[in-house]
């Protein structure tokens, strides 16, 4: 694969991924069964101040940006972008979906958003254009502490799940199924939307992160 060939999947990818991700939460959101952990802290502060979720997400996604500067995080196109693209795409989905009630449809959806969530995190990540907002914060922290990222992402994420949950978020068996089922979804879909290597002798230097620490945007 030529070195332009390369850039334009990896950009193609980037933006898929992003959007994907926005449209999985919002299905997650519409199911009704419990969200993934930044979902419920995003719903929770959408409930106190009237704003959708998504933009929401964007606020929320900028003061992260803004906590990378005293840990010396530096953003790439794909953090910039995962603070808009997401929180549009949720969004544009949540309006365009139907409200639903029936169990039998929610459940289908909760899976639906799982497995999609999943996709999107696989096509994202492989991309390589560096982490997203809340996943900077999280390998800033490990940084700066020498903490493990396991501590740090369960740290961050559990103080998250709380405050949002104080605040109205959703938390229910879909949140359980998610912490349980993403990581290994998104090693599966790694590999898939794996990008193959320049052929044309070119070095081409990736902006990612480390393909070990499953992390979300």
């Amino acid at each position: 694969m030529s070195t332009q060939s390369r850039l334009a999947r990896r950009l193609i990818q980037l933006y898929v991924g992003l959007a994907l991700y926005g449209t999985s939460s919002a299905l997650l959101v519409e199911a009704g069964l419990g969200l993934e952990p930044w979902g419920v802290l995003h719903q929770g502060l959408a409930e106190l101040t009237g704003l959708s979720i998504g933009v929401v997400s964007i606020i929320v996604g900028a003061v992260v940006l803004l906590l990378w500067i005293p840990l010396r995080q530096r953003p790439g196109l794909g953090t910039v972008s995962n603070v808009f693209v997401v929180g549009v795409a949720m969004d544009a989905t949540l309006a365009a979906v139907p409200d639903v009630d029936a169990l039998a449809v929610r459940i289908p959806l909760l899976l639906a958003g799982i497995v999609l969530n999943g996709v999107a995190t696989g096509l994202y990540i492989a991309a390589s254009f560096g982490p997203g907002p809340r996943d900077g914060l999280m390998t800033g922290l490990h940084r700066r502490t020498g903490r493990s990222i396991r501590l740090m992402r369960t740290a961050v994420e559990v103080a998250v799940v709380v405050t949002g949950f104080l605040l109205g978020g959703t938390i229910g068996a879909g949140t359980v199924l998610y912490a349980v089922s993403i990581g290994p979804l998104a090693q599966v879909f790694l590999r898939v939307f794996a990008v193959p290597p320049a052929s044309d002798g070119s070095t081409v230097v990736a902006g990612g992160q480390p393909r070990g620490a499953i992390l979300r945007p």
